[in-house]
């Protein structure tokens, strides 16, 4: 059996309201048992998997609009799922719109922006863009939707350069919990606008956004590899090297001890390794000046530094592209001292008790650019430290009581600079968690927060979306799992 594979409870609806939806809609209307059910409410993530009395697999807008009106009419909790990579809460017993199937991208070179539906992932508008000479902003992994991780800031391959996906957007189409289609931009309706980029989750179902690309056709990265004795130097040399970069060079570093396992490739098998990941748009003879002091620590494991077309960013991190389960958090920080990385290190590296993926992102640059339009939390911030751990498929409560307190441990090594957390980084069942409330207000300062409750207050008042962390913590609302179980 998987985690959270237990058949759902839910209300029986009268065989009518049923038949009407599946009238009103476009694409499929599932409840459990039917063929495809399974499938449907599956993402990438596998470890909490939504579990809904009703799934609606959504082609178009008014599919969605029709989903919407039959929630409320049924008195259902809603939930949206593009991709499934970032899952804060699963429902158990409400809606799920599924969006994967709004998968249109539209290119105007000339205006340098691109439309793309809900549904859309970052390797279609990166294929689509390249011919054009322009790029997104996307992430590392060309699986992930556009618009969940744009909505929760987008820290992307070019980040430092260019901002956040966030502050790139031009318009949103939104369907309110009230059911109405909206047409949001700065223009019309600054408030919620500003709302939707950086604290968006809970406030709607994004149903297609625009936003601008950037005129990058080729840049130089890749990844330099550490092995096991020679990962505290790396550190300590990465820490020191970020503080002289220029804005256009974007990095991170990944520790990851990997188990001794047939299907993986020989030279990670059994190895613990440090992975600095490269992204530069100045060109490779100044990229390879830059990387000379990392390249000083010795002897790479591998070393792929070279110039290349974007399509091929997604070579930079090599993120898994197989559906799997999964835990993690993160911390914002503003500073970073080499013995509290080493400290991370020891903890989640070969001896820990569960298998860790940890990974350091370099943020500033144009991510801290006053004035952004937006509720992205933590500009200021100078470093991302995120931990992740694979679970077992039939994993019953221990394996995850491990990885929870092993990152916790792990993140307290860094709490003296903690700023708070990521909105994009919250690696699983958040929503779910006694202290809902409390992530909700660290990815945010305390007056954002407040504003975002209040406006979701005012956009959502029954707490329709309330399958994310800022969703649970709105003043006098219950913990999403609570008031998803009772809604079932």
């Amino acid at each position: 059996m998987e985690i959270n594979d237990l058949a759902p409870t839910h209300p029986a609806f009268a065989p009518a309201a049923l038949t009407a939806l599946k009238r009103a809609v476009t694409g499929v209307v599932l409840v459990p048992g039917d063929d495809g059910y399974d499938a449907e409410r599956s993402g990438f993530q596998l470890a909490h998997r939504h579990r809904p009395a009703v799934v609606v697999g959504a082609e178009h807008a008014d599919d969605v609009l029709a989903a919407v009106r039959f929630a409320r009419a049924q008195g259902l909790p809603v939930a949206v799922q593009a991709t499934g990579h970032g899952l804060a809460a699963a429902t158990d017993g409400g809606l799920l719109i599924s969006t994967r199937r709004m998968n249109e991208v539209r290119i105007d070179a000339a205006a340098r922006t691109a439309h793309v539906a809900a549904g859309v992932v970052w390797g279609r508008v990166i294929e689509a863009a390249a011919p054009h000479g322009l790029a997104p902003l996307n992430g590392s992994s060309p699986g992930v939707g556009v618009v969940s991780y744009t909505l929760g800031g987008g820290v992307g391959v070019l980040a430092r350069t260019y901002g956040f996906a966030a502050d790139h957007v031009r318009s949103i189409d939104l369907v309110t919990a009230d059911a109405r289609r909206l047409h949001v931009t700065a223009e019309r309706d600054p408030e919620l606008f500003a709302a939707l980029l950086g604290g968006g989750h809970g406030l709607g179902v994004v149903t297609a956004m625009e936003f601008g690309l950037v005129p990058v056709a080729r840049l130089y990265g890749g990844q330099l590899v550490f092995g096991a004795e020679r990962v505290d130097e790396a550190l300590a040399a990465y820490l020191r090297w970020t503080e002289t970069v220029p804005d256009g060079l974007t990095s991170s570093l990944a520790l990851i001890a990997y188990p001794d396992l047939p299907q993986l490739p020989v030279g990670l098998r059994g190895r613990y390794l440090a992975h600095i990941r490269i992204a530069y748009t100045g060109g490779a003879e100044e990229g390879e000046r830059l990387v000379a002091p990392l390249r000083a620590v010795g002897p790479r494991v591998a070393d792929d530094l070279r110039e290349m077309a974007y399509e091929e960013s997604h070579t930079i991190h090599r993120d898994p592209s197989d559906p799997h389960a999964y835990d993690g958090d993160n911390a914002l920080l503003d500073g970073l001292d080499a013995a509290a990385l080493r400290r991370v290190a020891a903890l989640t590296g070969p001896a820990a008790p569960t298998m860790c993926v940890v990974q350091l992102n370099h943020l500033g640059g144009a991510m801290a650019a006053p004035g952004a339009v937006g509720a992205v939390g933590h500009r200021t911030a100078r470093y991302a430290l995120r931990v992740l751990s694979p679970l077992p498929a039939d994993d019953t409560g221990a394996g995850l009581a491990t990885v929870r307190a092993l990152h916790a441990e792990a993140l307290a090594a860094v709490a003296p600079r903690r700023l708070g957390r990521s909105v994009n980084f919250l690696f699983g069942g958040h929503g779910e968690r006694p202290d809902a409330a409390e992530v909700a207000r660290s990815a945010h300062g305390a007056d954002e927060h407040r504003r975002l409750a209040g406006l979701k207050a005012a956009h959502d008042p029954e707490n329709v979306f309330r399958f994310h962390p800022n969703a649970a913590a709105v003043p006098g609302r219950e913990p999403a799992a609570a008031a998803a179980s009772r809604a079932g």
